[in-house]
Parts: C-alpha cells; structure tokens; sequence
C-alpha cells in the first residue's frame, strides 16, 4: 500500500510540475473562459494571473496593455510569451497578425509603469517574449508643433514636466519598454522577433545575475537612452571593474535605428547597446544606424576579453560607432568601425560600415539627418530687474532660449515591421 501510495504521490507531482499552455484572443476570448485554443481568454495579465513558471501564454492578433487599459503588464514568474497568432490560433505569422502593447496617452493618468515587467525568477527558470510590438509611441507625449520635420509623424518627444496642454495630454511615462528587474536577474531570458518603438526610456534594460539572456532577432527603433542594457547583478567589483562574470549576454541579428539621446541637446546617451558590467557580451550580426552618440558604448570598464563584437554593420552613428574608456581612464574616446580590430576585445571581426538599404520612413531619415539643437542667451546685466537684484546680492537673471529641429518624434509602427529580413543574413531577419 505504501509503494503505491508514494507513486501516486509522484505522478501527482509530475502532473502538478508540467507547464500547461493558455490561449488569449482579445476579439474572440472571455476573462470567464477556461483558457484553452477553444476558449481563449481575452486579456494577458488574467492568463498571468493563471499562469505558472514554464507555462506559455499564446496570444492571438489584436492590442493588449492591462486589465481596463491601465497602460502596462506585470509578469509574476518567468512564463513563454508568444504572440503573432490569428484569431482562431490555427495561424503564426508575427508581421501578418501583430500583437501589439501598445497603451493609449490616457492610460498615463491610471499608472506610470513599465510597459512589460517581469518581476521574479531564479536559477533554472526561463522567461520568453516572442512576438510582439511594444509602442509607447501613443503614450507618450509630443510637442504641438516645435521640431516637427516635413513629412514626420509628430513634433518632439516632450519629457516630465512638460506635456502637450493643447492635446488634452497627460505627461510622457518614462519607463522601459521591457524591464527586467534585478529580483529576476537569476535565470535564462529569450527575447526575439519583436519590434521596441517609441520607448521613452530604454527598449530593454535589466539586471541578470547568471544564465543566458539572448535578445535575438528583433528590430528597435526611435528609442530613448539605449536600444539595450542589461548589466550585471553578480559577481565583485574592484577598482578597475569587474572581478568575476556571472552570465552571458548574447546579441544578435538586430536592426537598432534612430536612438535618441537622454535630452534633447544630444549630448547625453543615445546608443545602441551599452555594454555593462559584470557580463560577458557576443554582439553579433546587428545593424547599428543612426543612433545619436553611437552604435555600441563600452565605458563601464567591463573587461575587454569578456566582450566579441563580430559581422555587424555600423553606419550614420552621429559620434562615432563606438565610445570607449580604457580601465582607470575616464576619458572617453569615440571609435569608427574600421578600428574595431584594434580594440583588445576577444573578438572583434567581420564589421564593416557600408550602409545598408533599408525601408525606413524617409521623412524621419532626412530630418534625423538634419537634426540641430541650439541656445541662444539673452542677458541683460543694466536691466531694471538686474539692477535691483544686484542691489539686494542676488544672482542676475537672463533667459535662454533652446531651440531643436527633430527630438524623438513618434516612428509609425507598422514601418517599423518592414525592417525585417530588410538585409538576407544581417540584422533582423522574417521570423519563422
């Protein structure tokens, strides 16, 4: 009785431990349905909240941003994400059905959160996100008219506290497009065939301790900060950088465009990829163009053999392809891809900065090109209000105006679709 007893036991937990699949279909779903292909459910955080580690959640054609439109999904545990489906999930084409997050300007009064957040993970888990575009191009907040090139979407992004009054707007929310929160740095992460747009502050950007993350196979465009930075939550630090490596960061066969800098006088971020510290990094086959400082930064002092950057293609990086500071050097030195093999990187072969053809919005491309900031000061020392104040020891006042013709203006999604399999075998590629 006993032996049958301690078998039942373990095929109990064996059903228990396996990961079930959950369907959701915004058109044809039910929040009261079961969650199978026949009845799917109809909004992504019910299936999460139904959802286990190792469970994948398809997601049928349509746009999903959180229970009564709060704007942002929560992901409790490390589940597979996978989007792209038709309504009926006989049908996966990610292009030809997109499933979009992607929350309306309205949203940013209920919350001001992460569009994607996955919370928790540790060793052995793997979280997934397949799929999907993720656009904060509707939430976010620009500018009536100020830097609006011909033929361009929107005027300037507009950043905390100023909003566009005039369009009824709430304030831009910047947060990341995907964030990975260092409470989930253990574990493997997959993301690939997805398209980031209009994130306000990074695409992706997390901590991760050990495992594999690989970002793979999607395309970035219009991005503030960074297109990725993922650094590294384990190891030790020493004075000149990072004492051990803890996980591996594999980069490859992306398209990342048009990343935009912190502020809107250029002169703070805007890169493609951040190499940080405390992870090995193999960049590989990425197209890095029109990013706003450059296509790669490595100034975290991550150590130069822990790093192999081959076969990608750099072009119009407005500083340079690559900023660089030496261990102990703070000065920071921009580097053109012909360089690269110069560099003490493990690897650092195949680039090359040919630019390629790609369908990108050419109004967007001819105003990026163009783009110009400037200041003009207006300083009056003798003026009565100057006056006074001197008389009182008070600082003297002017007025500094700031003018910019183009500033993280809004890309149309779907333009951002066509990028895939733009060049055979170099950036983003058609998904399977």
């Amino acid at each position: 009785m006993k032996s049958w007893l301690a078998v039942l036991c373990t095929l109990t937990l064996a059903t228990t431990a396996a990961a079930a699949d959950l369907y959701v279909s915004a058109t044809t779903g039910s929040n009261s349905n079961a969650g199978t292909r026949e009845q799917p459910l109809k909004n992504i955080e019910k299936a999460l909240k139904k959802s286990k580690a190792g469970d994948t959640i398809h997601v049928a054609e349509g746009n999903y941003f959180g229970l009564r439109g709060k704007g942002y999904l929560e992901v409790p545990a490390p589940v597979t994400l996978r989007g792209g489906y038709t309504t009926d999930f006989a049908q996966r084409d990610v292009l030809a059905h997109p499933t979009l997050i992607q929350p309306s300007n309205a949203s940013a009064k209920k919350s001001r959160k992460a569009l994607v957040t996955l919370a928790k993970s540790k060793k052995g888990e793997h979280f997934t996100l397949d799929g999907f575009v993720l656009d904060m191009g509707q939430r976010n907040s620009y500018h009536q008219s100020e830097g609006q090139p011909e033929g361009v979407e929107t005027a300037m992004l507009l950043l905390p506290p100023a909003y566009n009054k005039a369009a009824g707007d709430n304030p831009t929310v910047t947060e990341q497009c995907l964030h990975i929160k260092t409470t989930a740095a253990a574990g493997d992460v997959t993301v690939q065939n997805n398209v980031f747009v209009n994130c306000a502050k990074f695409a992706i950007q997390g901590g991760h301790k050990q495992g594999a993350f690989k970002i793979h196979n999607n395309v970035f465009v219009a991005n503030r900060m960074a297109a990725i930075e993922v650094f590294g939550t384990g190891g030790k630090k020493g004075p000149r950088g990072p004492t051990a490596k803890d996980g591996e960061v594999e980069i490859d066969h992306n398209t990342i465009l048009f990343s935009w800098s912190r502020t809107k006088d250029f002169k703070d971020m805007g890169y493609g990829v951040r190499i940080m510290t405390k992870l090995g990094y193999d960049i590989h086959h990425n197209i890095f163009g029109g990013n706003v400082i450059t296509g790669v930064d490595h100034t975290r002092f991550n150590k130069n053999e822990w790093i192999k950057l081959d076969h990608n293609v750099f072009f119009v990086n407005k500083q340079g392809d690559l900023l660089l500071s030496e261990p102990g050097n703070v000065q920071m030195e921009r580097v053109e891809v012909g360089d690269l093999g110069d560099l003490e990187l493990a690897s650092a072969t195949g680039n090359n900065g040919q630019a390629p053809k790609l369908p990108v919005d050419q109004a967007y491309l001819a105003g990026f090109l163009s783009a110009r900031y400037s200041e003009k000061a207006d300083f009056d020392r003798n003026s009565p209000a100057n006056q006074l104040r001197a008389v009182f020891g008070l600082n003297l006042q002017g007025k500094l105006t700031t003018k910019v013709s183009m500033y993280a203006n809004r890309y149309p999604w779907k333009k951002a679709l066509e990028l895939f399999g733009a060049v055979p075998g170099m950036g983003a590629q058609k998904p399977e």
